[in-house]
Parts: structure tokens; C-alpha cells; sequence
């Protein structure tokens, strides 16, 4: 990616305030070319439920697909995931969100008896509270320890839990890294475990174009409410004055490269002030700002990945379509 570069922005005499993540990313992300801004901060109490809008949606296919497929595997997949010796094991699940699917799997464990304990990790603490509040109404019994981090932040204590720790990624969250980042974010995860512990990651199929394009282009105009409320947040939280109606939501798939990219196109030249920022930066007519990757994977691109990440692929589950895939990692021997 190109170097930061201010081409197109005006300081303003407001006093520069660069004391959150957000701020310093937008700052990065505002400031080059092309412009480009993080998915990760789609999710604040209102794009969490617009994404719980998007999953219910008729075209969005990757929930619906990989909840069938849990649901059929889920014997498998549970037992997979416990020791055989009965030593606790320790579910750690980055980016749980409401926990739909994964309320399947701890159903199946605490059925078994498993001595585990489930520890989901979100950004967003509204999206936590509310996983919390339903476990604890539907799984009582259930030991749940969330923590409230981006997902790297939650690494580091892998190492010091007992037992078996296995980590969910479900969803199709891993196609959102850039493949550098996606390999470094695989790396950084394989050194914090142990022989025996394990990963379950979700990964999106390469499957018709068409079908793919429909899932980040509702008839509804759910997913372009999602896309635009990325900029709603930078209003309330930047004290920005971007105006909605000025922007477009725009998502284009390669099929070469198996991605599906989503955008904000400015409608117009326009100028917006990001207050906490004391900067203003100047758009062109139908300029866009990259907010989103979604790469789809194929099963031999997967292994590839796992192998360069000093994993192995130990079993993969999929959907009758082959349109999803809920994969078992465990550490190269």
C-alpha cells in the first residue's frame, strides 16, 4: 500500500486530538491514496445491528450456509474440539458478535459434560453485553469470561491458560485481512499455542459471481446502511460532518482475484472537517474510500495458508453446496 501522503488536506487552527485508535486510523487512512478505512469500525452499537439486519437478509448467504453446516457437523466438530484426556478446555472465539452459530457448538459441548470454558472476544462491548445477557438466559450453566479487545490483543493470553485452548474465528471474518496480513495475523496465532490446541476457522468458498455480488448488494439496502454508518460513527465520535446523502455505497467483485470489495463514493467534490482531527480533507467528484475486502478462498488456497502459518489443516467440514467451509487447524508436528 502506498506511503501516507496529504495531497488533499487542509489543517485547520483546531488542536490536533489523536488519543484513540479510531482517531490516529482515520487520520492514516484519510490522508492517502487511495483513501481507505478499516471494516473493523463498521461495529458500534448501531452497525452491529444493522449486521444483525445483513444476516437475515434473503441474498446474504454465508450465516445461513454456515449455521446448516454446524448444525449438521456439529458432533464432529465437538468432539474434535475436546481433549480426549477430559482436561479443561478453553474456548476462546474472536469476533463472537451475537454468537448465533456458536451457541450450536457450546449446546453440543455442555451436552457432552466437557469441562470448558467459554471466553468470546469483541470490540464492540454492546455486542458483548448482549452475548452475555442471552448465555446466561439460554446456557446457564454455562462459565462465560468476556473480553472486550481487537483480536490481537486477546493473543497474548493464550499462553498462559491451562489445558486445551481452541480458538473460533467463525464467520467469514478471515477474508477481511489483506493476504499479508492474513498470513502475519496466522503466524502471531500459531506461535501463542501449544501441540495440543486448535483453531477453528470460517472460510468463505469461491462460488458463482453472481451469488457473491448479491450478498453485499441487498435489495434491501441493508449493506449500503451498513457501509454508509461507518461514516454516521466518525460524525458522532470525530465530530466529522460528513453528509450521508453526499455518499454512496459501492461493492465491486473480482473474480480473478476472489475478493469483494466495498466502497464509499463521494457524489460530488465536497470538503469534510473531522473536528477531533482539527483537519479537513477534500474529496473529488466520485472519489472512493475502500472500506472493505472479502476474500473467498479454495480449498487448496487454504492449505497453502495453513502450511506457510506453520499449521495443518486436520479435517474441513462444509455445506452440501461446498459453498462454506468451517476448517480444524491444529500445530504442525
Amino acid at each position: 500500500m502506498p506511503s501516507p501522503t496529504m495531497p488533499d488536506l487542509v489543517s485547520s487552527s483546531a488542536p490536533v486530538v489523536l488519543d484513540t485508535p479510531l482517531a490516529r486510523h482515520v487520520l492514516s487512512g484519510l490522508s492517502r491514496q487511495p483513501r481507505t478505512l478499516s471494516s473493523m469500525y463498521f461495529y458500534d452499537e448501531v452497525g452491529s445491528r444493522l449486521f444483525q439486519q445483513i444476516m437475515e437478509l434473503p441474498e446474504y448467504y454465508p450465516t445461513r450456509t454456515e449455521f446448516g453446516l454446524l448444525s449438521r457437523h456439529r458432533a464432529a466438530i465437538a468432539a474434535a474440539l475436546t481433549p480426549v484426556d477430559g482436561a479443561p478446555l478453553h474456548l476462546l472465539e474472536l469476533g463472537a458478535g451475537d454468537g448465533l452459530k456458536t451457541k450450536i457448538l457450546l449446546r453440543e459441548l455442555l451436552s457432552n459434560g466437557a469441562d470448558f470454558t467459554y471466553a468470546p472476544v469483541d470490540i464492540s462491548p454492546s455486542a458483548l453485553q448482549e452475548l452475555s445477557q442471552s448465555l446466561s438466559l439460554e446456557l446457564p450453566t454455562l462459565r462465560v469470561q468476556p473480553l472486550t479487545a481487537e483480536y490481537t490483543a486477546a493473543l497474548p493470553a493464550l499462553s498462559q491458560v491451562p489445558g486445551r485452548k481452541a480458538v473460533l474465528f467463525l464467520g467469514s471474518n478471515i477474508g477481511n485481512f489483506l493476504p499479508p496480513d492474513r498470513l502475519t495475523f496466522l503466524q502471531q496465532l500459531a506461535r501463542h499455542l501449544a501441540p495440543d490446541d486448535r483453531l477453528l476457522f470460517g472460510f468463505d468458498l469461491r462460488k458463482d459471481p453472481r451469488h457473491i455480488h448479491a450478498a453485499y448488494d441487498d435489495s434491501q439496502g441493508v449493506t449500503a446502511a451498513f457501509n454508509l454508518n461507518l461514516l454516521t460513527r466518525l460524525n458522532h465520535e470525530l465530530q466529522a460532518d460528513f453528509e450521508l446523502e453526499q455518499w454512496q455505497h459501492f461493492p465491486q467483485y473480482d473474480p480473478l482475484e476472489g475478493v469483494m470489495r466495498s466502497f464509499l463514493v463521494s457524489r460530488r467534490a465536497q470538503q469534510v472537517h473531522v473536528g477531533a482531527l482539527g483537519k479537513t480533507f477534500s474529496f473529488a467528484a466520485w472519489e472512493a474510500i475502500h472500506t472493505e475486502n472479502s476474500y473467498k478462498f479454495t480449498l487448496p488456497q487454504i492449505e497453502a495458508l495453513a502450511q506457510a502459518a506453520g499449521l495443518r489443516v486436520q479435517e474441513v467440514f462444509t455445506d452440501e453446496q461446498h459453498w462454506f467451509a468451517d476448517v480444524l487447524l491444529a500445530p504442525a508436528e
